[in-house]
């Protein structure tokens, strides 16, 4: 399993970071060739369903994916969201907090990922990869 860490300082507030981080849409944005959509009715909550698709044409795989933990910032606490990567290629976890700080806000983005076809050696090199998309993903989000 390949886990990495990102970690994002921004001036945003912690709602505000919260709102964008949390926009699974807008995660499609910057993936090449993936597109994301929310298989559940507003608003997010434990329960929620979404699939990030990644190919061209009838070429690809889906990585359905379940919010299991949802809790937003509030009053000077942290907010704590987790998902279930739940597909047949892509199995794993994944965590975002957003803290508050005097400045705005801090954002965490943890992430496991176990992906089928790849040998346990390629976990490191999957991990860097890991940390360059997501963090794009997460810098996009966050600034703008």
């Amino acid at each position: 399993m390949a886990v990495f860490r990102i970690e994002r300082f921004s001036p945003l507030p912690a709602a505000e970071a919260w709102r964008r981080v949390t926009a699974w849409e807008r995660h499609g944005d910057t993936v090449p060739l993936t597109s994301v959509s929310v298989r559940t009715d507003p608003p997010t909550r434990t329960g929620t369903l979404f699939v990030a698709r990644t190919g061209l044409g009838p070429l690809g795989f889906d990585d359905p994916m379940e919010v299991v933990r949802w809790t937003p910032p509030a009053a000077g606490r942290a907010g704590v969201c987790e998902l279930e990567k739940r597909g047949s290629l892509v199995r794993g976890r994944a965590s975002i907090d957003v803290r508050p700080t005097g400045a705005g806000s801090h954002v965490i983005w943890v992430e496991e990922l176990w992906v089928r076809l790849l040998p346990s050696g390629a976990d490191p090199l999957l991990a860097k990869v890991g940390r360059r998309v997501f963090g794009r993903v997460l810098g996009t989000l966050l600034d703008g």
